[in-house]
């Protein structure tokens, strides 16, 4: 045991805190939670990896002091996790606190991918019939606004203004900024703006705007930046910073790229980033975390900052196996596309001024399913339980508690990735993570606690612990109507799950 618990000691040192446990506070059961009129600002990053974020990584090649003066003000769910290892499908889990599983919304829209096997069917569109939190928090008189990147259908009448938003701005069908991050942009749903205006700019400018005009009410604002998904475009003068920095850094001999693992057809070996360098990446991300930083002034100049709540998260893992393979996220494995800690591990900040502590973490693992019931619970109003049947409240957490009333997370990936990854599902219990392929249905079992990078398969040594956790998964397959990869061109069936 004391080898076990050095270890432990040495990875939570490692990380920074990364496996830190609640700090100590006043028990839930004897702290006062207010319950008046709050705010929401919803920030959501796109592709931005767990250890893009200063908080999560004291190495951490990008410069993001507004991104860290939040976390110093925030509680950090070191073990928050996206509903899924790419972005619609986690989108869907936040606007409805549901697994997106559970209407086949289990790929990036339109993404049909084919490897050894054709994927799952796939919905490409959140269905209308879902309750979304905007439309929850509009039901109690809130007003609500969208910017950004929204992705969750294809046409006219699938997007913000029609799931409960009373602004959209620059939300539509498409998954990347169409045209790049300098005007002219190619979105039905932003206005005319000067030749070069940057993007994140522009979108944080029409936030403030609202935001001058939402002071008085209650007001949901969810910001759901493009960057940092490609295109890789940053401003002239970051990328000059960042070349200078990486000179600085980094010695021209040192490894940028190593093997992941082989994938179909044989032979196709993934290389993921070793180390953070990219400059234009840097460079985004910087220009990202500065506009982060008008908000937070605004909010605190207006005088709302100690009734608004902000929020933060990316919608999958940094993206390190493909399309430039800009970040890396390690000592994590793998990336976007992977089902892999790298792929589904996120950022994931709550502030929540008079409860939440300010520099506090909490180990507990959660996931983007969560935040749905937990607003509508840190607003004090009533929850929909008929509606986010998979998230729960962490409130609880958020108050100073150490634990919550769940067993197990799950995921479900019956898709070629665009990055390299693998069909397959996952359930974590505890510290343990047990993997599971679709195409031939073998199994990976990970301590995270003792292997945070996944890299020593123990389901040879744990047979009953495999037995137990894939059972558990294979229940909620059912209990959520999964569905799994299908024949190719009339060859042989693909595994199913018994």
């Amino acid at each position: 045991m004391q080898g076990m618990s050095t270890r432990r000691m040495f990875l939570k040192a490692a990380l920074g805190g990364a496996a830190a446990a609640v700090l100590p506070g006043t028990p839930l059961s004897a702290r006062r939670i207010p319950r008046r009129p709050l705010n929401f600002v919803f920030l959501l990053i796109d592709d931005f990896g767990w250890r893009d974020l200063g908080a999560n990584n004291p190495h951490c090649f990008y410069e993001t002091p507004h991104l860290d003066r939040l976390a110093r003000s925030s509680m950090n769910f070191t073990n928050g996790y996206a509903a899924n290892p790419v972005c619609s499908p986690t989108r869907y889990s936040i606007m409805t606190g549901k697994y997106p599983t559970r209407v086949g919304a289990t790929n990036w829209f339109s993404g049909t991918r084919s490897g050894r096997f054709n994927g799952a069917p796939l919905n490409d569109r959140m269905p209308l019939e879902e309750v979304t939190l905007g439309e929850a928090l509009k039901e109690h008189g809130y007003r609500t606004a969208f910017l950004g990147k929204w992705h969750l259908g294809p046409d006219e009448g699938y997007w913000p203004e029609n799931q409960g938003f009373d602004v959209n701005i620059g939300g539509w069908r498409a998954g990347s900024p169409q045209g790049g991050y300098f005007a002219p942009f190619d979105n039905p749903r932003l206005g005319e703006y000067p030749a070069g205006s940057h993007l994140p700019k522009v979108l944080t400018g029409e936030a403030l705007r609202l935001l001058h005009e939402f002071r008085d009410d209650r007001f949901l604002l969810y910001l759901a930046f493009y960057s940092v998904h490609t295109p890789l475009q940053g401003r002239d003068d970051l990328i000059a910073k960042y070349e200078a920095k990486r000179k600085k850094v980094f010695a021209d001999e040192e490894r940028e790229f190593g093997p992941e693992e082989q994938v179909w057809p044989v032979g196709n070996e993934r290389r993921v980033r070793l180390r953070q360098a990219h400059v234009t990446y840097a460079a985004m991300v910087e220009a990202m975390d500065e506009q982060i930083g008008r908000v937070l002034t605004t909010l605190d100049a207006l005088g709302i900052d100690d009734r608004t709540a902000v929020i933060l998260m990316s919608d999958n893992g940094g993206l390190s196996t493909s399309e430039g393979s800009p970040t890396s996220n390690l000592p994590l494995r793998g990336g976007k596309g992977w089902l892999y800690e790298g792929g589904i591990r996120e950022p994931f900040l709550i502030r929540w001024p008079g409860v939440a502590e300010p520099g506090s973490c909490c180990d507990v693992p959660v996931i983007s399913t969560d935040f749905y019931p937990t607003m509508l619970d840190m607003a004090g109003l009533p929850l929909k339980y008929g509606q986010h049947l998979d998230g729960v409240s962490l409130v609880p957490l958020l108050a100073g508690g150490t634990s919550l009333d769940r067993e197990a997370l799950f995921w479900h990936y019956p898709h070629y990735s665009n990055q390299g990854g693998f069909p397959g599902g996952a359930v974590r219990m505890g510290d343990w993570k047990l993997v599971e392929r679709f195409e031939d249905g073998r199994v990976h079992l990970y301590d995270l606690a003792l292997d945070i990078g996944e890299r020593e398969d123990l389901a040879a040594q744990y047979p009953q612990r495999v037995e137990l956790m894939r059972g558990k998964l294979h229940t909620w397959y059912k209990e959520v109507g999964a569905r799994f990869l299908e024949p190719k061109d009339n060859g042989p069936p693909p595994w199913r799950p018994e």
